[in-house]
């Protein structure tokens, strides 16, 4: 080894230090090291409890002066150790090994297996202040990035083609090519669908709005038949000149009518079935299909056919019908399938009767030739029309020509063909996709199942099959088929059944739903540990969450190997243990979920289940209602955690005695809010099921409360509005960057982290969601936004157009309702409260509210008449101001202002008088509502509150000290929160019996 260039007494070149910490000690040393301290340092400790410290740079220092024993760099490039005095030899070699003299002996260690010390851990930022840099102007608006529309678009009918009329002509298209365009129909919108060759909205032949057709020709003989002979008869009859003609005019008359009927009926024809009347080649590319919608009934046909039998006529139509199957006959036997299919006529389904499609018709015309390509279409079919020469023996005569043709194009291996006769000649499509699914056309088969809006369970399992897992995942979800379909799967691929399950923890989990992400992969137990970061979530959001995701913890056989099981035993135990009420400490559901699902380890269920007999010895029961359905149930749960329990404590106990639960005697129930206003602003609040308070307080942000009003959690995010997950482990903060312009940021309840999502421009949003479709209010309709994607994508679209959204959307887990303004063929337009199912978004009501719009504002002045609000149950609420010195409903005169709450809706109307003037309309979340009004002194505020249509107004809710806005309602987990910016939260029972939460907030 090279000597040292520098001396005990000079300046040496050193790039680390050996300390003698048990010689200075510890605190002594930790400030050197942080004197010494830069990044990519590194401090080990010896084992004599020396510490070694290496600098990324080397340093120079006087040997006399230095913070320890200098390791200096050699002319070879290994470290050593200078030569100081009393130094013995020492050195760190290129390959990263220490050599030190320790009691007279050399020893070696390699640094790399030397324990390492963490600075940080040193210091103690007790006692200092936190100042974070503010902005010195307000910051500018974000941009709202396009919203990317995934909406299917449905296509366009062809009008003309299914009303048998011809192209328009050259005049025709100039005089309406600066037309205003017509009014869109309304209706869900539907995924793009090929044609099958059918006309109109997805019809045959004999679903056309307007089933005959002539030709001029046919027509100005049928004009001459029904309106020139009778007319001529009857003049000349009335001027007497056939007085001396042995004719019976009447006879005349009569005949010349059903003539006419006849042979309009006879030569009537309809528009080609291909949709633009020139028959399509084989291989020619289909007609795009318009949306399904439901057909009218072709009266008028119906009539015509009905009188055309009661003439002389009928024999002829019976020979030309008759003539017309034994064609068709001959070509199927002859198995000139391209003939036989495009001239076959579709049977009408006769077990069905009358559905919702419509009742079948009589109908004379034969079918045109299908021009369209031969496979099965894909979208509904409406009602089918009944031939009145087809009686059961026809029917049953085609029913067996099909099959059989079926069935030998099927053997041929020609499946469309074979899959157009089943789907669409025979109205049975299940057997179509049965075939189709045979012969692994699962694409197809998949698509016509959705298109025929087959059973859910059996669309998802398609489309999974068929590889596009997205469609399968996304039909799941609207139509709420995930273990319908996992359980159908199961039966025939076990393989892909177990991937369709995680799929949907995958849902659930992107969506905040952990406990959803644990009941989807539950029953498959080679699964459950694919959970267990769920469930550890889970407990961590607490309360009744905390307490059906223990038990599922401590069933996981591996738990004790992962180092919880100690953990989650004892918190399980503490719990049972402990007090506060039994349903939002999660007690309850606790020792109901570890009656059905007993822990893995045979001591730990026998410690929780006796602790959860006592449990519920104690509340009264498992959380059911005194007298209810659910106390018979409470008690073979109660049987089961006997037989696991400890002997001898299940011997002494007692079978549990239910509470009744408190019900409200007299006059509605007052609450009082904090009498003085908090620190922080409430913008928007709501009491979750663990018991804690999520409050919106604009820019300080969004803090989590304790009932008592101690903060848990904060965060900096500016929140002005809350929405809300339905299962409560997530939510949206809103932003308020400007009009229209709202900032949404992701938060997570159970690790409590803030994500931002996006800007979008929305005039509302729903204040509630299920955790990955958000409702917004934009460009004049509804556009729903799948908040899993990085960026907003909407992924369906209501209203829009002339119809028009009025107000904002109320919501709850199953449905939503909005006010609605729609042009009608009247001079006025509709106004109407619209009310939908969810997920799927079918429209289940539409409810007209002019009259009660027109009379209220025909009582009351429009610029001082508070908004009303659509109820998501259905129904509209309005507000009508009563001044004092006005005539009141009664027709006298008010001596005081009051005000009127009516309710407009499918049930009897309802009418409610309150003391008090609104100026504000009602704030509404869901079926619950809240009127404020200012309190008799003008010094407060009162909320008139209740659920529904109700004729005596809920709990009252006082908020001293407090001028200006609305008390805002939320409902959310069995419990009502009340709201008022001036720093004031109350949350209720849903029925207003109990208090859940009286607090103000401060800054904590």
């Amino acid at each position: 080894m090279n000597a040292p260039t520098g001396s005990a007494t000079g300046t040496v070149l050193a790039v680390g230090f050996v300390l003698d910490v048990p010689l200075i000690g510890v605190p002594e040393a930790a400030e050197r090291v942080l004197d010494l301290w830069r990044a990519d340092a590194r401090l080990c400790e010896l084992p004599d409890g020396r510490w070694l410290l290496l600098l990324p740079e080397p340093v120079r220092t006087r040997a006399d002066r230095a913070p320890g024993l200098p390791l200096e760099r050699t002319g070879a490039g290994a470290p050593s150790v200078a030569n100081t005095p009393g130094s013995g030899p020492a050195a760190v070699t290129v390959d990263g090994r220490l050599v030190l003299t320790e009691g007279g002996a050399t020893v070696v260690r390699v640094v790399a297996e030397l324990p390492a010390l963490d600075p940080a851990d040193w210091l103690d930022p007790t006692g200092l202040a936190l100042h974070r840099p503010r902005p010195v102007g307000a910051a500018p608006a974000p941009e709202a990035p396009p919203v990317e529309d995934s909406v299917p678009t449905a296509a366009r009918p062809d009008l003309r083609a299914a009303a048998g009329i011809g192209p328009s002509s050259e005049r025709a298209r100039r005089l309406t090519a600066e037309a205003p365009s017509a009014r869109g129909r309304r209706g869900r919108r539907q995924p793009d669908r090929p044609s099958g060759g059918r006309t109109g909205s997805g019809a045959a032949w004999w679903q056309t709005t307007r089933p005959i057709a002539l030709a001029p020709r046919n027509a100005a003989v049928v004009v001459v038949l029904l309106m020139v002979v009778p007319l001529l008869f009857v003049v000349l009859f009335g001027l007497g000149l056939l007085k001396n003609v042995d004719v019976d005019p009447g006879g005349v008359v009569f005949a010349s009518i059903a003539g006419g009927l006849a042979y309009g009926a006879l030569f009537g024809r309809r528009a080609t079935r291909g949709g633009d009347g020139a028959t399509a080649t084989a291989g020619s590319a289909p007609a795009p299909a318009p949306a399904p919608r439901r057909s009218r009934r072709p009266w008028l046909g119906d009539l015509l056919a009905r009188l055309t039998l009661r003439t002389p006529a009928a024999h002829l139509l019976h020979q030309r019908h008759a003539r017309y199957l034994r064609d068709l006959t001959r070509a199927f036997e002859q198995h000139r399938w391209d003939d036989a299919l495009r001239d076959a006529l579709p049977l009408a389904d006769r077990e069905r009767g009358d559905t919702a499609a419509g009742r079948p018709w009589f109908s004379l015309a034969l079918p045109k030739r299908f021009a369209g390509q031969l496979r099965p279409t894909p979208h509904p079919v409406g009602p089918a029309a009944v031939n009145a020469f087809s009686g059961t023996t026809v029917h049953q005569h085609l029913t067996e020509l099909y099959r059989a043709a079926a069935e030998r194009l099927e053997r041929q291996g020609r499946l469309d063909e074979a899959a157009f006769v089943l789907a669409d000649l025979l109205a049975a499509p299940a057997e179509a996709v049965a075939l189709l699914e045979r012969h692994g056309r699962l694409s197809q088969a998949a698509e016509l199942a959705e298109g025929r809006a087959m059973v859910a369970d059996l669309v998802v399992r398609l489309w999974w099959r068929s590889g596009d897992r997205a469609r399968a995942v996304r039909i799941a979800h609207r139509r709420g088929a995930f273990a319908t379909a996992v359980a159908r799967l199961a039966a025939t691929d076990p393989q892909a059944a177990r991937e369709l399950r995680l799929a949907w923890a995958e849902h659930c989990r992107a969506a905040g739903d952990r406990l959803g992400a644990v009941e989807a992969v539950w029953p498959d137990e080679a699964l459950r540990p694919s959970v267990a970061a769920d469930l550890r979530d889970a407990v961590a959001l607490g309360g009744p969450v905390r307490g059906r995701a223990l038990p599922h913890l401590l069933a996981l056989p591996d738990l004790m190997a992962l180092g919880s099981g100690t953990a989650t035993r004892a918190l399980a135990r503490a719990v049972l243990d402990g007090d506060g009420d039994p349903t939002t400490t999660g007690r309850s559901v606790l020792a109901a979920t570890l009656a059905v699902l007993p822990a893995a380890d045979p001591a730990t269920d026998r410690e929780l289940a006796t602790a959860a007999a006592r449990a519920a010895v104690r509340d009264g029961g498992l959380g059911g209602e005194s007298g209810g359905p659910g106390v018979t149930a409470e008690h073979r749960l109660f049987d089961r955690l006997l037989t696991r329990a400890d002997p001898l404590t299940a011997a002494d106990l007692p079978r549990p005695r239910p509470r009744p639960l408190p019900r409200p005697v007299g006059a509605a129930p007052v609450y009082t809010a904090a009498d003085r206003p908090g620190t922080l602003p409430v913008l928007d609040a709501v009491l979750l099921a663990s018991g804690s308070l999520l409050v919106a307080c604009g820019q300080a942000g969004a803090r989590l409360l304790a009932p008592d009003g101690r903060t848990r959690a904060h965060w900096d995010t500016p929140t002005d509005r809350l929405v809300l997950a339905d299962h409560g482990g997530g939510a949206l903060l809103v932003t308020e960057h400007g009009p229209d312009l709202l900032g949404l940021a992701h938060l997570d309840l159970a690790t409590r982290t803030v994500r931002p999502w996006t800007t979008l421009r929305a005039r509302h949003l729903a204040p509630s969601y299920d955790g990955h479709r958000l409702i917004a209010a934009a460009d004049g309709g509804i556009v729903v936004l799948d908040t899993t994607a990085p960026r907003p994508v909407a992924v369906w679209r209501e209203l829009g157009g002339e119809e028009r959204l009025l107000g904002g959307i109320t919501r709850t887990a199953g449905g939503c309702a909005a006010l609605v303004r729609s042009p009608s063929t009247a001079r006025s337009p509709l106004t109407e409260v619209w009310r939908w199912d969810l997920p799927g978004w079918e429209l289940r009501a539409r409810q007209r509210v002019d009259d009660a719009l027109t009379d209220l504002l025909s009582r009351t002045d429009p610029a001082d008449t508070p908004d009303p609000v659509a109820l998501a149950a259905g129904g509209l609420l309005t507000v009508e101001p009563l001044p004092a010195g006005l005539l009141d409903p009664d027709g006298g005169i008010a001596s005081e202002d009051r005000t009127v709450l009516r309710w407009t809706s499918d049930l009897p109307e309802a009418e409610l008088t309150v003391d008090g003037r609104a100026l504000l309309g009602p704030a509404a979340d869901g079926d619950h509502w809240a009127l404020t009004v200012p309190t008799p002194e003008g010094t407060g505020l009162r909320a008139y509150t209740g659920t529904g249509p109700c004729s005596e107004p809920g709990p009252t809710v006082l908020v001293p000290n407090a001028a200006g806005g609305r008390i805002g309602v939320r409902h959310h987990a069995g419990a009502v929160t009340y709201w008022h910016r001036s720093g004031r939260v109350l949350a209720t029972s849903a029925d207003g019996t109990a208090l859940l939460a009286n607090l103000r907030v401060t800054v904590r």
